[in-house]
């Protein structure tokens, strides 16, 4: 396997630790997170005056030469395949894509294949930097499979970093559609009492709670309020339907990103995502308040009705504002043109 040797040399007043040294000092191109450096330095790829340092802790001088063996990336475990993909922007570091529901972002035990990342493999060729110290994709934010929409995913280490750091900071924009049971109002006196529930100027729902997976059912996500991780959405209601109103299109959008956040938090307030298998169910709905169509169209539709609409971030290496919008998918078009119709 090739190698490629990094050279510095400690700037002044370095930190007391080797480690804290090397994550200021190391330069930007070489494109070595805090986490590669500890991997590098347990692996006995750093030398420090000439000698190997495995120590993290180990103090460094001012002037000291840091050289850092490193390994080319290795190629990827993970099959090429040609399945086609809608691109929305490309260049020498990052895709961005509308991903379509029912694919998932990355092989695990039970998607060996089929995956976003199995045909940006394809896609991407040998244009890939060793993401991690392997040739694939740098995934640095996921949504679930059945939620269609908008994916960034960094084809260079730069890249990789540096979308990895604005994902950790919440700084990304990230704006969602989905459609609700319930219409999600600052009058009603039920969903002032839910706990991590308040509303906003706009009537704006803001849901602020702690999320970790659930105790018994390692597929879900569960709502706490000691523990787990900070999570906050905000969702406005777009448009409502039914007479009287039971269901409603929402926008929301994430100043955290976790797991299942957007469908486990609207659960939580009592408005559940239609086509939720997980956190939503059947609900019944009065005859009356809609067409048979209507009443038709939401028990046929097969996933969460939840797509990510709206990307936005500073481009890793040019520094540019960049934002992207997907229009809705076609099954959640039609869901909303049936439930517009007059009952």
């Amino acid at each position: 396997m090739s190698h490629r040797l990094i050279t510095f040399i400690i700037a002044d007043s370095p930190p007391p630790r080797l480690d804290k040294a090397l994550a200021r000092d190391v330069p930007e191109d070489a494109n070595l997170s805090r986490t590669r450096l500890m991997k590098l330095l347990e692996q006995g790829a750093v030398k420090v005056a000439g000698q190997v340092v495995r120590d993290p802790r180990a103090r460094v001088n001012e002037d000291d030469q840091i050289d850092i063996e490193v390994e080319e990336a290795e190629e990827s475990h993970i099959g090429a395949e040609a399945i086609p993909l809608e691109i929305v922007f490309e260049d020498d570091d990052l895709v961005v894509v509308n991903k379509p529901s029912g694919m998932v972002v990355h092989p695990a035990p039970g998607s060996p294949s089929g995956t976003l990342v199995n045909a940006l493999m394809a896609h991407c060729g040998d244009n890939l930097s060793g993401v991690g110290g392997v040739k694939r994709p740098g995934i640095v934010h996921r949504i679930d499979k059945e939620t269609s929409g908008l994916l960034v995913v960094a084809k260079s280490d730069a890249a990789h970093h540096g979308l990895a750091s604005q994902f950790e900071k919440h700084t990304v924009e990230r704006y969602y559609q989905c459609v609700v049971y319930g219409v999600p109002d600052a009058n009603d006196p039920r969903l002032r009492g839910i706990r991590g529930a308040s509303f906003e100027p706009g009537n704006i729902l803001k849901m602020t709670t702690q999320l970790a997976r659930h105790r018994t059912d390692r597929q879900r996500q569960a709502v706490l309020f000691q523990g787990g991780r900070h999570a906050v959405t905000r969702a406005r209601t777009v448009e409502r339907f039914g007479t009287p109103a039971v269901l409603a299109l929402m926008e929301c959008w994430l100043e955290t990103g976790r797991t299942h956040q957007i469908r486990v938090h609207m659960a939580h307030a009592g408005h559940s995502l239609i086509g939720d298998p997980t956190y939503g169910g059947r609900r019944k709905l009065p005859k009356a308040a809609l067409p048979q169509a209507a009443a038709d169209a939401i028990s046929a539709f097969s996933r969460q009705a939840l797509h990510a609409a709206v990307l936005g971030f500073e481009h890793p290496v040019t520094g540019e504002a960049i934002r992207f919008e997907a229009l809705l998918p076609q099954d959640m078009v039609d869901l909303l043109d049936v439930l517009r119709l007059p009952v």
